[in-house]
C-alpha cells in the first residue's frame, strides 16, 4: 500500500496536478478529428483513404514533435515547454474555427494538431522529477492518466458540433479549457530543482544502436498505436460499417477507448506480479484473437464486445511495455523513453491508414484487421525468441521486475 501523507510529501502536488491537466487537455485536443470527421465529410466530401489520412494526420504530427518537444524540455525545462505546446496548440484550433475553407488546410491543421500529441514530452517529466523512485510509478501513472482526455472528445464533440450545426464550434470551444489550463499551468507548476543534463545528439546515436531499443518501439507501436489509432479511426469505422449516426457512432468508440484509458494502469500493476514477459505474449495473443475475430465483421452488439476487449488489452499492453524499458535502460530511461514513445506514435498514425486504404481498395474492412492481428502474433512470435536474452541480463525468472517502481510513459 502507498503511504499516502509520504507520496504528497515527497514531491510537488501542484506540479502533478497541472502535468495532469495539461496532458489531459492536450489529449482531448490531439483526438478531436476522430469523432468529426464524420461530420466534416459533409462538408468535404471525402473517400476511405482521405479520412484515414485526415485523422492519422494528428498522430504522425505528434510523434515527430514529442522528440522536439522532448529536446526542448532538456534544454529549457518542462514547464516552458508545456507553456509553449500549449500556446502552440491554440494556432491550429483557431485556424480550423475561423480559418479553414479547404480539405487541404484541413490537413494541415490535422498536422499541427500534432503539438498537442506531443505534450508527454513535458507533462510527464514536469511530474516524475519530483518524486523519488518509490513513487516514481504513482506520479507517473496520475500524469499519464491524462489520456482520458480521449473520452472526452468522442462523447462530447459530435454533441457539441450537432447541437450548433457546425463542427467548425468544437475547435473554437476547445479553446477554452486549454486556456483555463495555460493559466493553472502557469500560476501552479514549477520546475523540479532536481534538472538532469541536456542530452547531446550522440547519446540518442549510442541508444539507437542497441537492439532492444528497436523491439521495445515496435511493441509500444503495436500497444499504444493500437490504442492512438483505433480511438481516432473507430468513429469512422462505426459510420461507415454500421451505418450509425455521428453521435451514437462516437457514444460506441467511447465505450471502447475507456477501456484503453483505464486498463493501462492494470497492465504494469499485472506486469510486476506474473512478470512483463508473460503479460505482453498473453496481451498481445489477446489483441490477434480479437482482431482476428473482428475481421468476420459481426453485429454490432458482439463486435462492441470484441473491441472493448481488444482495446482493454491494447492499454494493458501500453502499462506492460514500460514495466519492461526501466529495467533494460535504466541510465537512459529519459531518452529511450522519447524514442519509444515517437514509436508508438508512428503505429498510431499506419494504423487508420492500413484500414482506410485496404477498405478503399478492397471494398471491406476484413483484410486490414487480419493484417493487424497478424501483427500481434508476430509480437507474441517475437518475444517468445527474445525472452531468454532478456531473462539473463535484465529480467529474473519469468520476466519479474527487479526495479522498485517502474516508470509510466
Amino acid at each position: 500500500m502507498v503511504n499516502q501523507k509520504s507520496f504528497l510529501k515527497s514531491g510537488h502536488t501542484p506540479s502533478l496536478f497541472s502535468s495532469f491537466l495539461y496532458f489531459d487537455t492536450s489529449f482531448m485536443v490531439w483526438v478531436l478529428l476522430g469523432p468529426l470527421a464524420v461530420i466534416i465529410m459533409n462538408d468535404y466530401p471525402m473517400d476511405a483513404a482521405q479520412k484515414a489520412n485526415l485523422v492519422a494526420l494528428p498522430v504522425l504530427g505528434g510523434s515527430i514533435l514529442r522528440l522536439v518537444l522532448g529536446y526542448f524540455t532538456d534544454v529549457i525545462g518542462p514547464k516552458r515547454t508545456g507553456q509553449i505546446g500549449m500556446l502552440l496548440t491554440m494556432v491550429p484550433l483557431v485556424w480550423g474555427w475561423l480559418f479553414v475553407d479547404s480539405l487541404s488546410q484541413l490537413y494541415i491543421v490535422a498536422l499541427l494538431l500534432g503539438v498537442a500529441g506531443a505534450s508527454f514530452a513535458a507533462a510527464l517529466p514536469l511530474a516524475s522529477r519530483w518524486y523519488p523512485p518509490q513513487y516514481q510509478g504513482l506520479a507517473m501513472g496520475i500524469a499519464g492518466a491524462g489520456n482520458s482526455g480521449t473520452v472526452f472528445t468522442t462523447l462530447f464533440a459530435n454533441r457539441i458540433a450537432q447541437h450548433y450545426g457546425s463542427w467548425e464550434i468544437v475547435f473554437g470551444l476547445a479553446l477554452i479549457p486549454m486556456a483555463l489550463v495555460f493559466i493553472v499551468f502557469t500560476l501552479f507548476a514549477k520546475d523540479s530543482p532536481n534538472q538532469p543534463a541536456p542530452r547531446k545528439l550522440s547519446d540518442y546515436g549510442a541508444v539507437l544502436k542497441q537492439r532492444d531499443t528497436w523491439l521495445f518501439c515496435l511493441l509500444y507501436s503495436v500497444t499504444f498505436g493500437g490504442f492512438v489509432g483505433m480511438s481516432n479511426y473507430l468513429t469512422i469505422f462505426f459510420n461507415t460499417q454500421y451505418g450509425l449516426d455521428p453521435i451514437r457512432a462516437a457514444d460506441f468508440t467511447t465505450i471502447c477507448v475507456i477501456a484503453g484509458s483505464f486498463f493501462r494502469p492494470v497492465g504494469g500493476w499485472l506486469a510486476d506480479k506474473i512478470g512483463g514477459i508473460r503479460m505482453l505474449m498473453l496481451l498481445y495473443a489477446v489483441v490477434a484473437v480479437m482482431m482476428a475475430s473482428i475481421s468476420s465483421l459481426p453485429p454490432l452488439g458482439l463486435i462492441t464486445v470484441l473491441l472493448f476487449i481488444g482495446m482493454m488489452a491494447l492499454g494493458m499492453g501500453n502499462g506492460s511495455v514500460f514495466q519492461l524499458v526501466p529495467q533494460r535502460f535504466q541510465s537512459e530511461i529519459g531518452i529511450v523513453t522519447g524514442i519509444v514513445g515517437a514509436a508508438g506514435g508512428l503505429g498510431g498514425y499506419f494504423l487508420p491508414k492500413l484500414l482506410g486504404n485496404l477498405k478503399e481498395s478492397t471494398g471491406s474492412y476484413t483484410p486490414g484487421f487480419l493484417i493487424i492481428s497478424g501483427i500481434a502474433l508476430a509480437c507474441v512470435a517475437l518475444i517468445f525468441i527474445i525472452q531468454g536474452s532478456w531473462k539473463r541480463t535484465f529480467l529474473g525468472h519469468g520476466g519479474k521486475a527487479r526495479a522498485e517502481a517502474p516508470i509510466s510513459a
